[in-house]
């Protein structure tokens, strides 16, 4: 029987919304626009919106962790010898690998319509279970995963590289640019989903008379135009929506709200499946209720499945739920409808007290303060967390989840899967849509810097000012000094960006791939400062390129800025013809030469000689510029498509 809690989301809202925009369709709050779209949505279809069942079997997962056996090393007080010794002393200690289980044989089922609650303690296994139900479980060689996972039928290792575009999951962190508004960073995630209503869904509508198809695909394309507005008034965003995001060291919006934010991201792109990590972490029970309550009705009137782990959520937080999964060690306590979980333990010997909250009460089970709620003394009550799953496993709850888990698939899950979700591409948006949308919100992070621009446009005019003014009318004919001019002002160009490490990783060629490839912005630092000095020592200036051993002629050959240094060196003063007339710079008789060198030697052959910056190697010279350039580029962009540090 359902809940009275309820009635609201099971009965029908008839309401007359305009299209305006997102407040007109929010006027009368989400639960009528949810209404309203999915049942004109329904009506031109001729069936229930597309769904997707989750099943997953048998599912453990493990890691190899290797550990160093440190029971010699002493504590001792924090001093220079003692830390010294201690860090000596842990060196030599034995090294030895540990099989850590994080998910124990877990299996289950997550039905469309439903919204599941995820209880456990820290550790316990929520966030792996819900990332590998979303294909975002980070894989390396030393972790083990066993079991299947399937999507209205499908297998998850063949919907793998598609996945993400119908499973959503929200992480634990909030990761956001921190200059961009609430507002921006909920259009930029509805851009990269494709920004509207797809024309590839919207095909299906001609299940109901023209006038109800016509009325869907309004009332479809109307909510997702304006959806951004829409995610922000569910969140309560709206009086923060053009305040910047922020972050640790950029004030913001605060914790909560920031929160709602990384919510809302993961709102976008029409997916089946929901997977929210702690979403409920910085919110008051007030607005923690708001959004379950929105979500809840998404799920119903969407048929959307929707998986959330929460932190001690309060009791009519927790009666919007359908189900419940206890997890604690990795193994599954409970997994079943919401309303019989205090009855379930009760049968084990175990009951809430009136005061407290079911929640904290099913949390507290499996740990050393269950104690309190021992009420049975004719049987063994379970103890560890091993022993509450080999209980619940020979439960009927487990064995109505087993037949749920084992019957086949419905025949419209098959045809939801083949029609709706089989067609949807890895992206939503083609190579040069997608490059345009980050370019634009890079164009929009850069003009919002304002303290750098200002900072880098005065350091450059000043230091062309030095430059223009300390070599004004120098001699020409003096190829050393105007060597040292250009070479200055290739490292200017090269190396002026390390004063701001957030900009120096984001320099042009080398930045780029050592920021993707390192797994941390101080390792890549450290790397790349090391790979500027070695390219620094072979550009040959200092030591001229003809004096470079051949030991070391590879690094010379993959300096970038050689190619740059020689390049425009040739360009300004490398050229004498023979059939000129001897104006050129390159056909003047140097001046100050070492003793070492002819004294009627020309500025071409000096550089020819002493540095091998021939003119006759210009186009060489640019061709190796540009190459070098879309090297570092493919790589950068390659290591940011395949190299994964989050596994790390």
């Amino acid at each position: 029987m359902a809940d009275k809690h309820f009635d609201a989301f099971d009965q029908p809202m008839r309401a007359t919304i305009a299209y305006d925009n997102g407040k007109t369709l929010m006027a009368q709050g989400p639960l009528a626009l949810h209404d309203h779209v999915a049942s004109s949505m329904e009506k031109a279809l001729g069936k229930a919106l597309p769904q997707m069942e989750v099943r997953f079997k048998n599912v453990s997962i493990s890691a190899d962790i290797v550990v160093k056996d440190e029971t010699v090393v002493k504590t001792e007080l924090p001093t220079l010898t003692n830390e010294l010794m201690k860090s000596i002393r842990s060196m030599g200690a034995k090294k030895h690998t540990v099989k850590k289980q994080i998910l124990k044989d877990v299996s289950g089922v997550f039905k469309p319509g439903t919204i599941t609650l995820v209880l456990g303690q820290p550790g316990s296994g929520k966030s792996s279970l819900m990332k590998l139900l979303s294909g975002r479980f980070p894989e390396q060689k030393n972790v083990t995963i066993d079991g299947g996972v399937t999507y209205n039928g499908a297998l998850g290792t063949d919907l793998r590289k598609r996945l993400p575009q119908f499973v959503s999951y929200v992480n634990q962190r909030d990761k956001h640019y921190p200059s961009l508004t609430v507002k921006e960073t909920l259009e930029f995630a509805h851009a990269c989903c494709g920004g509207g209503f797809s024309e590839r869904d919207a095909q299906h509508f001609v299940g109901g008379t023209p006038e109800e198809n016509k009325a869907a695909l309004d009332a479809a394309r109307a909510m997702f135009k304006h959806y951004p507005d829409i995610v922000i008034q569910q969140l309560g965003l709206d009086n923060c929506q053009n305040t910047i995001v922020g972050d640790a060291m950029t004030r913001g919006v605060s914790g909560g709200e920031r929160k709602r934010v990384t919510t809302g991201e993961m709102e976008f792109g029409n997916k089946y499946v929901m997977m929210m990590d702690e979403i409920s972490t910085g919110l008051d029970s007030a607005a923690t209720f708001d959004i379950i309550t929105t979500q809840r009705s998404i799920a119903k009137k969407f048929r959307k499945t929707i998986v959330i782990s929460l932190l001690q959520p309060s009791p009519e937080v927790f009666e919007l739920f359908d189900d419940v999964v206890i997890l604690n060690e990795g193994h599954v306590m409970y997994h079943g409808p919401r309303a019989e979980a205090l009855g379930y333990f009760e049968s084990l010997g175990f009951k809430c007290p009136p005061r407290r909250d079911v929640a904290d009460f099913l949390l507290d089970l499996g740990t050393n303060k269950q104690t309190q709620y021992e009420v049975s003394s004719i049987h063994p009550v379970p103890r560890s967390a091993s022993e509450y799953a080999d209980l619940f496993k020979r439960s009927a709850i487990y064995e109505r989840m087993m037949e749920d888990l084992h019957e086949p698939i419905h025949p419209s899950l098959i045809e939801d899967q083949e029609k709706h979700i089989d067609p949807i591409p890895e992206f939503h948006q083609n190579f040069w849509d997608s490059t345009m949308t980050v370019v634009k919100r890079q164009i929009e992070l850069t003009k919002r810097d304002t303290a750098f621009l200002f900072g880098r446009s005065f350091m450059v005019i000043l230091m062309g000012l030095l430059y223009a003014s300390t070599f004004y009318q120098f001699d020409e004919t003096n190829a050393q000094l105007v060597l040292e001019i250009l070479f200055t002002a290739v490292q200017f160009v090269s190396l002026g960006q390390q004063s701001q490490i957030p900009v120096f990783m984001a320099a042009p060629y080398f930045g780029q791939l050592m920021a993707y490839v390192m797994p941390t912005v101080e390792v890549a630092t450290v790397f790349g400062i090391l790979m500027q000095m070695i390219f620094l020592t072979f550009n040959g200036f200092n030591p001229p390129g003809a004096a470079i051993p051949s030991g070391y002629k590879w690094l010379y050959r993959i300096t970038p800025h050689r190619y740059v240094l020689a390049l425009v060196a040739a360009i300004v003063f490398g050229d004498c013809p023979s059939d000129g007339d001897g104006s050129e710079i390159g056909c003047d008789v140097m001046t100050g030469l070492p003793p070492s060198l002819p004294a009627d030697m020309t500025v071409k052959s000096y550089l020819e000689t002493v540095f091998n910056m021939k003119h006759g190697d210009i186009w060489e010279n640019f061709g190796f510029s540009v190459g070098l350039l879309v090297i570092y580029r493919v790589l950068a962009l390659l290591s940011l498509r395949f190299v994964n540090h989050q596994k790390k």
